[in-house]
């Protein structure tokens, strides 16, 4: 057993309960590797699930290591481990029932079908960004079938999620609808998007863009959204969520995202091509994680925060 840095919280709590100290190293066995983390990044659900808002979903066991996302370097592989070796480069999205071991710290622990392959071209930071965020995108499009020819809504364009979500919604050859403030159009313009501003009148503002309607869209917002997007003409079977589960009562699509793999892969593939690429807003040491909250919480941040690990 050694020892490791980690930001901890010792109960459900916020910002001024998160702790940097050391705690022993993450228990592993034998169909899992230990990675020795260069990067994570902060996500929304990171602080929501430390609050013990999603307690009956993903109950919390303390001390608590918060963070799903990992970038790093494969240090130990356990006895039933094939396809991956010691040295490999990897990221990957690490989540578990149990909210216990996560990735602000110096090592985590992850089964193979959690983690990918990092291609060289992919820098520490843009493979911590975007494991949690590639994922729900991917598989939020994935839900309601887009593809070439469709026009799709995306609510908070250009947010950790959506900025994704249109590129590859782009990529796939559709036509693609942003809402965002006006300080972001111009973002969402070089990213091939056609932006349209959120509020009082965007209902009008949509009909004006897609008088014959939208084929789908992606919730990520969870305010009256989907409601909003049925009404701009989507076919509420192609409306997916990832904020408000009352969708699936209104025949849309819930998505909580799940670790993949072969997804992963997917969205590297697309980075090399250069047909994607993950916005990083900011970067923190480690041990400043509770800034990091503090700026992931203005819900005014364009893409993603960073945790950099020595």
């Amino acid at each position: 057993m050694f020892g490791m840095k980690a930001v901890v919280l010792p109960r459900y709590g916020g910002i001024q309960d998160l702790e940097s100290t050391d705690v022993p190293e993450p228990p592993h066995g034998p169909n899992e590797v230990l990675i020795a983390l260069k990067a994570t990044s902060v996500n929304p659900v990171d602080w929501k699930v430390g609050a013990g808002y999603l307690d009956s979903f993903l109950p919390g066991e303390f001390p608590l290591i918060p963070g799903w996302d990992a970038a790093g370097t494969i240090v130990e592989t356990g006895s039933a481990v094939t396809g991956c070796r010691v040295g490999d480069d990897v990221l990957g999205y690490v989540r578990r029932p149990v909210v216990k071991w996560g990735t602000y710290a110096e090592y985590t622990v992850a089964e193979p079908g959690m983690i990918a392959p990092k291609p060289d071209v992919v820098d520490w930071e843009t493979a911590a960004a975007l494991p949690l965020v590639g994922l729900t995108a991917l598989q939020s499009l994935d839900a309601v079938r887009v593809k070439q020819g469709d026009t799709v809504l995306v609510h908070a364009a250009a947010g950790g999620v959506g900025s994704v979500a249109v590129q590859i919604a782009k990529a796939r050859g559709a036509r693609v609808i942003g809402t965002a403030s006006t300080s972001n159009h111009d973002y969402l313009l070089s990213l091939g998007v056609e932006p349209v501003e959120y509020g009082n009148g965007l209902l009008e503002r949509l009909r004006g863009l897609a008088p014959d309607g939208i084929d789908s869209a992606l919730d990520a917002v969870g305010r009256g959204e989907v409601d909003l997007s049925i009404e701009a003409g989507a076919d509420p079977g192609r409306v997916v969520s990832i904020a408000d589960p009352a969708v699936r009562e209104k025949g849309g699509k819930y998505v909580f995202v799940e670790p993949n793999a072969d997804d992963l892969r997917t969205l590297t593939d697309l980075i090399e091509a250069k047909r994607l690429t993950v916005p990083v807003t900011a970067t923190f040491p480690l041990d400043r994680a509770a800034e990091a909250w503090e700026a992931s919480q203005t819900g005014r941040t364009r893409g993603k925060i960073v945790l950099t690990i020595a």
